[in-house]
């Protein structure tokens, strides 16, 4: 009897793999539509994005992946433009782009960024406007593949990072080693934080996390003690590498872009930032939790399996 249901079980999970390989897309889609193709400048004209092609011409580009975000935008955006404006005055030779991807919002969160540009410039403010909604990985890769910066940025829209912690995280991009083609990831971390915010929540939601955090490091990510924070500096080479490669374009997309960069031995450094919880999240955290946890075991799953491939050339090449 127990041979038998040992037997079954088996032959269940043959199938269930047969299935993940047979229903996976071997290589991400690096497309997108005619109209993700352009922005509009301050004075409305239709304009075409540079390609993550082309030399870098800015010292840095922030990527800001913003879904339904017309209301918490705002405060990022004032906080982040202090900081890069009073840079400039000091440094005349630092240059920056901010670019706000729209993915797919219902409400005026194109709108809400384009008035920057319109007050700031278009060469330093673009707006990205999805057709569709892709997901928080699948924004920022397009806004990496838009922009012009030698390091590129992603923080979140909501402003929880404190903006001038990219400071730190450049000293560490700084430091760091880079590899035989520069290339580097510096990521901002909330772990020192860890301690006050268990004290905060269920014991349940406890346990959620804590199981999180193991199946990450046991099965993609080793090293680095927060993978989720949302404010990642990556050099030119190094972004155009991974997210050619980037499989996962909803949440667990971090996990996905450090398994790889620990593929390519990428250099990684981790540093800690600043952090406020801000109201709005797009995230439920039990359930957001869970589904991460499923997506982790199938991008080991996958890549273990050979059904998703990785490629040494990237978009650049």
């Amino acid at each position: 009897m127990l041979l038998s249901l040992v037997g079954v079980a088996i032959f269940i999970a043959v199938i269930a793999l047969i299935i993940v390989a047979m229903s996976t897309k071997p290589y991400p889609d690096l497309g997108r539509y005619d109209s993700e193709k352009y922005f509009l400048n301050e004075k409305q004209e239709k304009c075409l994005f540079p390609s993550i092609n082309d030399p870098a011409s800015v010292e840095l580009s922030v990527i800001v992946p913003a879904y339904n975000e017309e209301e918490r935008l705002p405060m990022m955006m004032d906080e982040a433009l202090e900081y890069l404006e009073e840079r400039k005055k000091k440094l005349k030779s630092f240059t920056y782009e901010v670019i706000v991807v729209d993915d797919g919002s219902k409400d005026k969160t194109t709108q809400t960024a384009q008035s920057y540009c319109n007050k700031y410039g278009s060469d330093k403010i673009r707006v990205l406007t999805l057709a569709k909604n892709r997901g928080k990985g699948g924004a920022i890769r397009l806004g990496m593949f838009s922009a012009r910066g030698r390091y590129l940025l992603f923080a979140d829209a909501d402003g929880a990072s404190k903006f001038s912690d990219f400071t730190k995280l450049e000293n560490e991009m700084k430091n760091m080693k880079k590899d035989s083609s520069n290339r580097a990831v510096v990521c901002g971390s909330r772990a020192h934080l860890e301690e006050e915010s268990i004290a905060q929540r269920s014991f349940f939601r406890t346990i959620l996390m804590k199981g999180f955090h193991f199946v990450v490091w046991f099965l993609c990510v080793r090293g680095i003690k927060d993978t989720q924070c949302g404010f990642k500096l990556l050099t030119r080479e190094a972004a155009v590498l991974l997210f050619s490669n980037l499989h996962v374009e909803r949440w667990a997309f971090d996990v996905d872009m450090l398994f790889l960069a620990q593929y390519f031995n990428i250099p990684v450094g981790e540093v800690a930032i600043n952090w406020t919880e801000i109201e709005g999240s797009k995230m439920v955290p039990v359930f957001s939790w869970i589904q991460m946890g499923k997506d982790i075991i199938l991008i080991r799953l996958r890549y273990f399996l050979g059904a998703w491939k990785i490629t040494e050339k990237s978009k650049l090449e």
